[in-house]
């Protein structure tokens, strides 16, 4: 009677356990858990800053020669240039040449760590007796200079190659014309005017809203007129439009487009519209 009594308690236990745990995982062992995903290291991308800096200051000196300095020259390039090389660089130690301006634009990469830089470069031609050559105006030329990283650091690999620029950009593309609001511009064109003559004496506190931060332009620009003030179409106490400027500087005048937003500032006695911001620009 015992063991029958016991017999019934065990399987009754077998099927109170079974009814929560699943017969199914009596049977079909349970899957192992899936393994975590390895993670993939990205490739280091390639040092572009460094790369265009160090082509910078190569073209500056690789196209910058004077015959009465051609040591100084070597000096410069062999900062950049791998140890040992050929800091002449192919040049036959006449004449002179001036860089007045360099311009760092696309790198390539290549394979090995190797790339190439396009560095657009501002030169002009110094009179050099001795070859009897004469000065000539400035001009923009394209050089590619070839680079590599190694030993965490860029060096330019060789000799560089001359390349044209295009004389023209391509053709812009058609923009929205801005629908204009004539009553507000009308209405703020003597404030407009008051700030752009102030944005040139460099004191621009008594002209702008408050909280605004402009600085005011460097001595030796003369504000010359508003030649054209139109407000953007729209609504609410913040507006912007486009002023064309008039100024001023070095013996010449010239005309210059900035986008200026306005902010309508309240007082006791009244409501005016006060600059809050300028920018350069037709954006």
């Amino acid at each position: 009677m015992f063991a029958r009594r016991l017999g019934r308690g065990v399987l009754w236990g077998v099927l109170i356990l079974a009814a929560i745990t699943g017969v199914r995982s009596w049977v079909v062992p349970a899957k192992p858990p899936a393994p975590a995903p390895s993670k993939v290291e990205a490739a280091p991308s390639y040092p572009e800053a460094e790369a265009q800096a160090v082509a910078s200051r190569f073209a500056r000196a690789y196209l910058t020669w004077d015959e009465k300095k051609a040591s100084e020259r070597a000096a410069l390039l062999a900062s950049v240039l791998p140890a040992g090389a050929d800091a002449a660089m192919g040049w036959d130690g006449r004449g002179r040449q001036e860089v007045v301006a360099v311009q760092p634009g696309q790198v390539t990469p290549g394979k090995s760590g190797q790339a190439r830089v396009r560095v657009d470069v501002l030169a002009r031609t110094a009179e050099a007796p001795s070859t009897k050559q004469p000065a000539q105006p400035a001009r923009w030329v394209g050089l590619d200079v070839p680079v590599v990283e190694t030993a965490g650091r860029v060096i330019v690999t060789g000799r560089p190659g001359l390349v044209g620029i295009p004389v023209t950009g391509p053709k812009a593309p058609d923009t929205p014309i801005a629908q204009t609001d004539p009553e507000l511009s009308t209405r703020t064109e003597a404030s407009v005017g008051k700030f752009f003559a102030a944005y040139a004496a460099g004191d621009v506190e008594s002209v702008t809203a408050p909280g605004a931060t402009v600085p005011g332009l460097p001595d030796g620009i003369t504000y010359e007129g508003l030649t054209s003030w139109s407000v953007d179409a729209g609504s609410g106490r913040d507006r912007t439009g486009t002023a064309v400027v008039t100024w001023t500087l070095s013996g010449a005048t010239v005309e210059q487009v900035y986008r200026v937003e306005l902010t309508q500032v309240s007082s006791a006695d009244a409501q005016r519209w006060q600059v809050a911001d300028v920018r350069g620009g037709s954006l």
